[in-house]
């Protein structure tokens, strides 16, 4: 059995399909009782219902678990002691294998959320469990979030100037190597970027755009207390929408930007490209325009 925290989520759900698809059993842990048909639906074998901060709810969720996927929630202020919890839960039970879904370039103090996460591989690499680290870059899912914006108006926002250059990964692909460190022998002890494409301006991917749908595309700058304002308002904390500002000012000084070659020979293939994943997804936002017609 395997281990899923935070498996309400996008990635969480992505991860449980592709471990499924290997057939793997899986536990996945949710924070409510509404998000349990959720991974039921992505293929969970068992669902428990709990606190991550909890040691209670931790010790629970570990029994009888061969490895763990750890995720936090996105921009936690408690990601380390969260950890925390969740690694000592782990070696209690004599956890086998335990792989922690951290971020590309956590070393970077000036991003709260990514310094958080390398705090917790410290604890990790030093509670003598076998471990792996994956570093995910950004996921070129978030553009799916302006999708209408961009359909509609022909307009790519985002919180930082278009050059400036981001390295992407695509989340189907952060899931396919996760499911091959929990279920292939030879990934313990190792740390993996996990980069899909490496970096391109927020005009190249514009462009890209423009290719792939058939009408141009202009990658627009929002200015960041434009960006905090709609944040605001669509339900954001504070700390996460200044977490998320001091990222997007991060990436205006200094790019954000990996390798994508550890992901090439995780998957035994090249990586997505970023024309793949907008046709992939076009086929998909028009199959279920289709379908809701019918």
């Amino acid at each position: 059995m395997i281990l899923i925290t935070g498996s309400a989520g996008k990635t969480g759900r992505s991860v449980i399909q592709a471990l499924v698809e290997r057939g793997a059993p899986v536990r996945a842990l949710v924070h409510r009782p509404d998000q349990i048909q959720a991974v039921e639906s992505s293929g969970a074998r068992d669902v428990l219902v709990g606190d991550m901060k909890s040691r209670a709810t931790m010790e629970r969720a570990v029994q009888d678990v061969r490895a763990v996927y750890h995720i936090c929630p996105n921009v936690s202020p408690d990601e380390v002691s969260i950890g925390q919890t969740v690694i000592a839960a782990a070696q209690y039970a004599g956890v086998e294998h335990f792989v922690f879904h951290s971020v590309l370039n956590p070393q970077t103090e000036a991003m709260p959320h990514h310094w958080k996460k390398l705090r917790v591989e410290e604890l990790l690499v030093e509670s003598r469990l076998p471990y792996t680290i994956l570093q995910p870059a950004a996921y070129m899912q978030n553009i799916i979030a302006h999708w209408e914006q961009i359909q509609s108006e022909g307009i790519y926002p985002m919180p930082y100037p278009a050059e400036t250059r981001l390295s992407l990964v695509d989340l189907m692909d952060v899931a396919q190597a996760a499911a091959i460190g929990l279920t292939k022998p030879g990934h313990q002890y190792a740390t993996y970027q996990l980069v899909s494409i490496e970096g391109m301006s927020q005009m190249e991917v514009a462009a890209i755009l423009s290719q792939e749908l058939g009408r141009p595309v202009q990658a627009t700058t929002v200015p960041l207390e434009t960006w905090r304002t709609q944040a605001k308002e669509a339900g954001l904390g504070d700390y996460q929408i200044e977490t998320l500002a001091s990222m997007f000012t991060y990436y205006h000084r200094f790019d954000f930007l990996g390798n994508p070659h550890a992901l090439s020979w995780l998957l035994g293939r090249p990586p997505t490209t970023l024309n793949e994943f907008v046709r992939r997804i076009t086929e998909e936002k028009n199959l279920t325009s289709k379908t809701s017609v019918l």
